[in-house]
């Protein structure tokens, strides 16, 4: 019997949904083709309609007029944070199967609008945990959920942003300010709350949250800084500087959708166009300079209904990236060190094992193997040959597990309970 090929519709073509999933999907010829494209910006639409070999007459600038009809098997909506509620009720309301970036949304109205649009469709929801598909976090469920340190009692987990990457995203980048982005716990950290009440098994009974803004703010930059990194007389010697983060760390072999230089400019990539984009964008900004308000770090306390108890430290200053869990167990401890692409599994008066995860994981795709393998589990669930970990349903856990946390975070962090 002749593989079935689904038809898939693409509504954004940033970093996520183009240069990320679109080619995963491109790329799987034998089982995904790209029929029609969505974004509001005509270079990204003149750019991925011929690397996707996507006809003009299905390309679209407006999303009247890509919602006017069904266009695909599956909606892939990787726009920004703020539409991803109402693409998503278009799409259901059209009878799309869907698959949706992360956060879903920040208010749980809408989390119940959107489970009950799903309902009525009959169709299937995916969202973007990546990091449930990832070989790494997945070895570590597997060790955990098997007994391999008794009774699972507490989780500490490191988000470690990195001082760069906040600068990015979350500063000059698109995440940096919450009239265009969800909060940072929702924007950054549905991952690791997705994946803690995975690891937990169990729902979220409260949550308490503190954290704010620190840092990245006009008091302190030095006296000397410019408004713009490019203008700065310490452009070279700032751990901050868009110059050294951008134009230094460039490379000329890096492929056009390489990131964050694809965020910051339109392929092909040049120096002339990056220091254009450094003089009159947003990410030649100085980091003390911008529009941003999100926090900078924000360190959250859990209790599962099941007894189990989890912390999440979220921050900037960091070094490097990479998550750090270490789990405390009755008969042992475990600890995935994401930056060393390690497990270290100690039961209690044995020797310690190093487990190395480098085999495990998927060269060339992002989050560790994430992404190819949420692509790859879309297959079969839009086959009907398996459930999606992060079907709406299950993921709507984790997004009140932020709410409640954020709305804990701005009241001093006072203790709220999920499900009340």
């Amino acid at each position: 019997m002749e593989k079935k090929i689904f038809t898939v519709a693409i509504i954004g073509l940033g970093g996520r949904g183009a240069d990320a999933y679109g080619w995963l999907i491109h790329n799987a010829a034998d089982r995904y083709k790209i029929v029609s494209l969505c974004d509001i910006r005509p270079e990204r639409i003149e750019r991925f309609s011929k690397n996707f070999n996507v006809p003009q007459e299905d390309c679209f600038t407006t999303e009247e007029e890509f919602f006017t009809q069904k266009r695909a098997d599956l909606l892939l909506i990787a726009t920004p944070d703020t539409c991803h509620v109402k693409h998503a009720l278009k799409g259901f309301a059209l009878g799309y199967n869907l698959m949706v970036e992360k956060p879903l949304t920040e208010n749980e109205e809408e989390c119940k609008q959107l489970l009950d649009a799903q309902k009525k469709a009959g169709t299937k929801a995916l969202v973007c945990h990546v990091l449930r598909y990832a070989p790494a976090f997945l070895k570590a469920a597997e060790l955990l959920h098997s007994g391999a340190i008794g009774r699972l009692v507490a989780i500490n987990a490191l988000e470690r942003v990195g001082f760069s990457h906040q600068a990015h995203s979350y500063v000059r980048g698109n995440w940096r300010n919450r009239e265009i982005a969800a909060p940072m716990i929702l924007a950054k950290c549905c991952h690791d709350l997705d994946l803690l009440q995975f690891y937990a098994q169990s729902k979220c009974k409260s949550i308490s949250s503190v954290g704010d803004l620190v840092y990245f703010k006009s008091e302190n930059a030095p006296k000397n800084a410019a408004k713009r990194c490019m203008d700065c007389p310490l452009k070279d010697e700032c751990a901050y500087s868009a110059k050294k983060q951008y134009i230094d760390g460039w490379l000329v072999d890096k492929p056009e959708d390489c990131w964050p230089w694809n965020i910051v400019v339109n392929a092909p990539l040049t120096q002339k166009k990056l220091e254009k984009a450094l003089r009159e964008g947003d990410y030649g900004r100085c980091v003390y300079h911008c529009d941003n308000d999100v926090v900078d770090h924000q360190l959250t306390q859990m209790t599962f209904e099941n007894g189990v108890k989890a912390t999440l430290t979220m921050t900037a200053f960091t070094a490097i990236g990479g998550r750090r869990i270490h789990f405390h167990g009755t008969l042992g401890e475990l600890v995935l060190e994401e930056a060393e692409n390690k497990i270290y599994l100690h039961k209690f008066g044995q020797p310690r094992e190093e487990i190395s995860l480098a085999e495990l994981l998927e060269k060339g795709y992002g989050h560790g193997g994430g992404d190819a393998g949420l692509v790859n589990k879309l297959y079969d669930v839009l086959s009907g040959d398996s459930s999606a970990a992060t079907s709406l349903e299950a993921s709507v856990e984790s997004h009140l597990m932020g709410i409640c946390a954020e709305r804990s975070r701005l009241n001093g962090g006072a203790l709220v309970y999920v499900h009340e």
